[in-house]
């Protein structure tokens, strides 16, 4: 089945061996002149299936180097030299399946991924202790589930058991355990340690995160970027020096044979499949350090990337703050704006509502719901609760409609600090206090960035929708020099396309940064506490909440980029140095195209090195040592 399969996806390869085989059978046989007829006959009849397509690309504006295969074999079969026009057309026909076999090859680490998707679940009924084993996309939320040892977890969800300790190596490429107390977040398509574990289910199998990333993944495998054409760049310069060398060959000998001696190591394999082979085998290592990268046109970018950009909360902090104090107006008090508050906030998708709702619970308030409520993207919250209208959100939100916001909305504590940023709250048109939130640096995010400048890359400039306050404390304690604060979505989308130094890098996290993220060069979100809009806007997402990862992007597209065109220009100087010998006499035709298919095969090895290296721990240029990238702890941090 298998042999049978093979001939329908590749039947010229398998027509091609029958002839051949049909050939040696009638040279054998002393049956010379009827064996030239019928290799000629076939070889002509492919040239002239790809001289057709070749014509049809060329009226479409698109010169390759199908021209050097089809005048190589006519050539050959021109002078008599058949048996090297079949091993033309066989290498040739078979130069599909040996990129395939080699994209194959470099497709492992995403092909491993989707495979491994979760299949069934163990689903506890109410009222009982024993498992009912369901498929994976029957779960819905709020199904308890029972996750072996050992076990994929099926969906995302809660921890329901005390502790556990799970693999998240596929998803975030963290080859440590990582341990999960009562209470947090698991991933579904981490892999369980050695103690079942029971957890409350908070998707459905499409919703959760091992899904989210197989369809990244599934995106990145069917891509066909611009860039696996980088030998176009070739085509023309190499077809003209192959034609030039071949006449000159046989005008300086006399011999029509060199032309066609010469043009058998022209043929333009090497060319062909080096460049798909190298991209496909970077998305494969990217997708091992947990980078999705949805395209070999990405890898490019990046390797060319010059700027950066950084959204602020979520992307260089950790985007969990927490509420450090409440500033109430005169007629308020801190319980009465901090409750008001956070009945607004259960209406708002934003990170900050979570941390000002987890306050009030914390301190026992009984929050109330809203009779009506809507959010203003960017801006804030307008409810009304207990039949009072409340806004909370930023102070030019706040202050449309509650002018006395700027009587002592500052006071008493003044200008916030690094991390620190203030939501501004109204209650019927009047101010109501201040709400003092601290959301800190990611730890490794400084270094970071100054791996980025090592890497040769424009100081980086933070977009963010926060206080200018708030947005210029934390730039200064990363270092960050350039800052715009206050931005709608749209500012993020005119200031990076005002950036001169092209390519351009955006990395952000929600869905106010999904815009940029598809504006820019190349948009990097971190997926994994980010929003889909974000993950589906990018060019590539960052699996786990690391922003090291950024770096890492760069260095693997950088590699792989340099690998690729090292592919190209080793089959060109392999087949130069080939072309040259063959003008002088030394190499026969049929010899020629027989040791052109070890150069295919080098090619196709050099490239197939872009699946390996490429990480943190590349070094930087020759002679400088990388600098250390601390990493968030593996033990999760607990969650409010």
């Amino acid at each position: 089945m298998t042999v049978l399969r093979a001939i329908r996806k590749y039947p010229v390869v398998a027509a091609t061996v029958v002839v051949g085989l049909a050939v040696f059978a009638l040279l054998g046989a002393d049956l010379d002149t009827a064996a030239a007829w019928l290799a000629s006959t076939y070889a002509v009849l492919i040239a002239a299936g790809a001289g057709v397509r070749m014509i049809r690309d060329i009226m479409h504006g698109h010169w390759g180097l199908d021209i050097l295969a089809v005048v190589a074999i006519l050539s050959t079969v021109a002078v008599g030299e058949y048996v090297a026009s079949l091993i033309i057309v066989l290498m040739l026909s078979g130069g599909e399946a040996l990129e395939d076999y080699a994209a194959g090859r470099a497709r492992g680490e995403l092909d491993a991924l989707l495979s491994r998707a979760p299949q069934a679940a163990h689903r506890l009924p109410p009222n009982s202790q024993t498992p009912a084993d369901i498929a994976a996309d029957e779960v819905v939320p709020g199904d308890v589930l029972l996750v072996k040892p050992a076990e994929l977890v099926p969906v995302d969800g809660v921890l329901l058991s005390p502790e556990g300790s799970f693999d998240e190596s596929s998803l975030t490429g963290e080859p440590l355990p990582v341990t999960i107390s009562e209470g947090q977040t698991v991933m579904s398509g981490s892999v369980n340690g050695s103690q079942a574990v029971l957890i409350r289910a908070t998707a459905a199998t499409a919703d959760s995160q091992y899904q989210r990333i197989v369809a990244l993944v599934r995106e990145a495998a069917e891509s066909k970027a611009p860039v696996v054409r980088l030998a176009d760049r070739f085509a023309v310069p190499f077809t003209v020096f192959s034609l030039l060398l071949a006449g000159v060959a046989w005008w300086v000998s006399g011999e029509p044979v060199r032309f066609a001696e010469v043009l058998v190591l022209a043929t333009p394999c090497p060319l062909l499949i080096a460049a798909p082979v190298a991209f496909m085998g970077g998305m494969s290592r990217a997708a091992k350090d947990g980078i999705i990268v949805k395209g070999g046109a990405t890898l490019q970018q990046l390797a060319g990337a010059r700027s950066i950009a950084f959204d602020k909360t979520g992307t260089l902090t950790y985007g969990k703050p927490e509420l450090t104090a409440i500033q109430p107006a005169s007629s308020f008090t801190a319980e009465d704006v901090l409750r008001l508050a956070a009945s607004a906030e259960q209406y708002s998708s934003h990170v900050l509502a979570a941390a000002v709702q987890n306050a009030a619970q914390e301190r026992g308030l009984q929050l109330s719901p809203a009779t009506t409520a809507s959010e203003v993207a960017t801006n804030g919250v307008r409810a009304i609760v207990d039949g009072r209208t409340v806004l909370v959100g930023k102070r030019r939100f706040v202050e449309a409609e509650a002018p006395d916001t700027g009587d002592g909305a500052e006071a008493p504590a003044g200008a916030p600090g690094a991390g620190q940023l203030r939501v501004y709250v109204a209650v019927d048109g009047h101010f109501a206090g201040t709400l003092l939130l601290s959301d800190t640096p990611r730890r490794n995010a400084k270094a970071t960035l100054e791996r980025l400048a090592r890497l040769g890359l424009e100081p980086p400039v933070m977009l963010t929708g926060d206080g200018p306050a708030s947005a210029e404390s934390t730039a200064a304690a990363l270092g960050i020099q350039q800052v715009h604060a206050e931005l709608l979505p749209e500012d993020k989308v005119r200031l990076v396309a005002a950036m001169p130094s092209r390519p351009v890098i955006m990395v952000g996290d929600g869905v106010n940064d999904a815009p940029v993220l598809a504006a820019a060069d190349v948009g990097i979100a971190m997926g994994a506490r980010g929003s889909t809009a974000a993950g589906e806007s990018a060019d590539a997402v960052i699996a786990t909440d690391d922003i090291s990862k950024v770096s890492d992007a760069v260095i693997i597209g950088r590699r792989t980029m340099r690998i690729a065109l090292g592919s190209i220009w080793l089959g060109i100087s392999l087949s130069v140095g080939l072309m040259v010998a063959a003008a002088f006499g030394f190499i026969p035709a049929v010899a020629g195209a027989l040791i052109q298919e070890l150069v295919d095969l080098a090619a196709i090895l050099n490239a197939l090195r872009a699946l390996g290296g490429g990480s943190a721990s590349e070094k930087l240029q020759p002679g400088a040592r990388a600098l250390p990238q601390p990493r968030d702890s593996v033990t999760r941090p607990a969650q409010n």
